[in-house]
C-alpha cells in the first residue's frame, strides 16, 4: 500500500448527503440502486449508482444520510451517469454496508 500525504488526502472532498430518491437499476451488470442525494445548497442534488442491494431496498433508503466523494469526475454506469461515489464497507460476505453519520447533520457537511 502506497503512503498518502495529508495534503493529498485533503484533496478528497467527502460530504454528507441525504437520499431523496432511490430506484432499482436492473440494467446494471451487477445488481445496483440508482440514488439521488441532496448535498445542500452549495453542491445541490447529485446522482450515484451503488451496488448495495444485499442490505438495502430503494424505498428504505429515502431520508438516509450517507457519505460520498463529491469531487471525482462523473462516471457512466450503463445508461446512468454517476456523479458522486457513495462510500461503504464490505461485510463478511463482501456485500456493501453504507457509511453515514449516527446523528443528523446538515447536508453538504465536509468530513474532517
Amino acid at each position: 500500500m502506497a503512503d498518502l500525504s495529508f495534503e493529498e488526502f485533503g484533496k478528497v472532498d467527502i460530504r454528507v448527503g441525504t437520499v431523496v430518491r432511490a430506484e432499482p437499476y436492473p440494467e446494471a451488470r451487477k445488481p445496483a440502486i440508482k440514488l439521488w442525494l441532496d448535498f445542500g445548497p452549495d453542491i445541490g442534488e447529485k446522482k450515484s449508482s451503488a451496488q448495495i442491494t444485499a442490505h438495502y431496498a430503494p424505498e428504505a433508503l429515502i431520508g438516509r444520510q450517507v457519505l460520498a466523494v463529491v469531487n471525482f469526475p462523473p462516471r457512466q454506469i450503463g445508461r446512468f451517469m454517476s456523479e458522486v461515489l457513495v462510500l461503504g464497507l464490505p461485510d463478511e460476505h463482501g456485500d456493501i454496508v453504507l457509511i453515514g453519520p449516527d446523528a443528523d447533520v446538515p447536508d453538504g457537511g465536509r468530513m474532517h
